[in-house]
């Protein structure tokens, strides 16, 4: 059983044409998920699996929707005794712990604004939410670490009134107990659908972090993301990689997924990403649909694949940012499984994608999504022709979910973002004569170097082909008389060394495998990428970095 039929009139088309133009989408008034889906399914088949846990120290645990209606539900009770109520902002820090799913859905139901936040943040990061948006009370995971930036933090952040973490610690109310001691009886709070449902802050890749609020239909956009993308499967077990803490998790692990009547798994680990630790896990639990970032797929294709049963995986994905041809191209020949992509923002649903019903290219993002209205623009809003780089854009006249409502205590910026015509991404990209269309760059990223304007994925693409490159990126170098020239930031796979010799084998295999004037003629190899907390690699600090080095 799956609730499909309350948001579409129908989930099988002809062809991609036939699911653009003949699908319908319908927003139900005062739609609240926490009452509308978990207990809608709660009440016509309890014993559904909504989520399968299990964490790196042994420990599993499945939770029915019939157990998350009633922990949900002594939930809001438990933060109703303790005076939160419709309007506070609660800020999680809760990694992949199953509490989560648990504490999200409480929120909805009471109107408790939410605000994910990743357990990597330091102190500075925490003060810096916690204070834009006045967060009344904190849920975070036990761990040392955790703690010790969070307990510097809050000094500074005076809106602070209630503490929880999972079991014991002084000063803070333990969640598990308070939720167990709580009553299991809950009538419907009513909400309307311009409530404010969530606010992720945005990863900050030239900035400060800004503040992404959506309101209580933001949920019904993402059915496009699960049955239609993802392919989830009804009854089976989707795994996205992300923690609780990015959009990503609104995008591949509760809402859509939860919708199309797959459960979803967390695997809830605390350091670096094991891929080995990882792979075991999709025959273990007979996961069915696996979504990652391009990040994660480069490491997997670097372990012998073969070594691993994949036959219980009957669809991927892949969405945060380009992912390489060569990356697909490794990853089908190992496993025989083709990555489907998949494009959007914190801001919004999927906008483009491999859906059900598109062939896949190699190192294209698909095609629109029907519940956007996607155009490529140039400066003054016009639309540029087949093959030209144009901004992605979404018409917003008709548009009914999925998008951002406003970037919560920034008027300014809500009207410059959504007061138009349209909702400019700031991703540049071209299509094609067939409808596909592909990624160049971000505007900021784009460099112009005698004449020519060079997209960074263009280059990135190119060194990913060959075996000495782990990850990789492109900037644009100060230079006196080309204006600038190509750089490469590259980390080196296991085996590799830095040396003249191969600095001159990389920019020959650039040669070959695009245009010759894009090959870096500035290489450097480094440890390390510079990266936001949300894992994507920061070019404004490389660009920094050789601003005043001129070649």
């Amino acid at each position: 059983m799956n609730l499909l039929n309350r948001f579409i009139n129908k989930t099988e088309f002809s062809d991609y044409d036939d699911f653009r133009s003949g699908i319908q989408l319908t927003v139900p008034d005062g739609f609240n998920f926490g009452y509308d889906v978990v207990d809608e399914y709660a009440a016509k088949c309890p014993q559904k699996k909504a989520l399968v846990w299990c964490n790196d120290k042994g420990e599993e645990r499945i939770i029915t929707f019939g157990q998350l209606k009633t922990l949900s539900d002594k939930c809001v009770n438990s933060f109703k005794a303790q005076g939160l109520s419709k309007g506070d902002f609660l800020m999680t820090m809760l990694n992949r712990r199953y509490e989560y799913w648990v504490v999200s859905i409480a929120c909805h139901k009471l109107g408790v604004i939410l605000i994910p936040a990743t357990f990597l943040l330091c102190a500075k990061d925490i003060v810096y939410r916690v204070n834009n948006a006045a967060v009344k009370a904190i849920i975070a995971t036990n761990e040392d670490e955790v703690m010790r930036h969070i307990d510097e933090a809050l000094p500074d952040c005076p809106t602070i009134e209630l503490k929880y973490t999972i079991g014991e610690r002084d000063g803070w109310l333990n969640l598990t107990r308070e939720i167990a001691d709580a009553d299991d009886k809950l009538e419907r709070i009513p909400n309307d659908n311009n409530d404010l449902l969530l606010v992720y802050f945005t990863s900050g890749t030239t900035g400060f972090p800004k503040m992404v609020a959506h309101n209580y239909t933001y949920p019904i956009g993402h059915l496009f993301n699960a049955e239609f993308w993802q392919n989830v499967v009804d009854d089976g077990i989707h795994f996205t990689m992300a923690e609780t803490g990015w959009a990503k998790c609104s995008w591949g692990k509760i809402y859509g997924q939860w919708i199309a009547g797959s459960a979803t798994f967390a695997y809830d680990y605390f350091g670096r990403f094991t891929p080995t630790d990882v792979l075991p896990l999709f025959s273990k639990y007979n996961i069915t649909t696996f979504c990652a970032p391009p990040t994660v797929y480069r490491f997997l294709i670097k372990e012998d694949l073969t070594q691993y049963d994949f036959s219980s995986i009957r669809h991927c994905s892949t969405a945060g940012e380009p992912l390489p041809a060569e990356v697909a191209k490794q990853f089908r020949n190992q496993t025989g499984l083709t990555i489907m992509e998949g494009f959007g923002q914190s801001e919004s649903s999927v906008i483009l994608g491999t859906f059900k019903y598109v062939e896949p290219r190699y190192g294209s993002m698909g095609k629109p999504c029907p519940l956007y209205d996607v155009k490529l623009l140039d400066r003054d809003e016009n639309e540029v022709g087949i093959g030209e780089v144009g901004e992605l854009c979404i018409g917003l006249e008709q548009l009914k979910c999925g998008l951002l409502c406003q970037y919560y205590n920034d008027e300014e910026r809500t009207k410059q973002t959504l007061g138009g015509r349209y909702y400019h991404t700031g991703d540049l990209a071209t299509r094609d004569n067939d409808g596909y269309f592909w990624f160049h760059g971000r505007k900021d990223d784009i460099i112009k170097s005698s004449g020519y304007r060079i997209g960074p994925f263009e280059v990135e693409s190119a060194l990913h082909e060959h075996p000495a490159v782990l990850e990789c990126a492109i900037t644009g170098v100060p230079h006196e008389t080309r204006g600038q020239i190509v750089k490469a930031t590259i980390v080196l796979a296991r085996g590799y060394e830095p040396s003249d010799s191969l600095v001159k084998e990389l920019q020959d295999h650039v040669k070959k495998a695009t245009a010759p004037y894009k090959y870096p003629r500035v290489i450097e190899f480094v440890k390390e990428l510079p990266k936001t907390i949300s894992g994507k690699i920061k070019r404004v600090d490389l660009r920094a970095k050789d601003k005043n080095n001129k070649q």
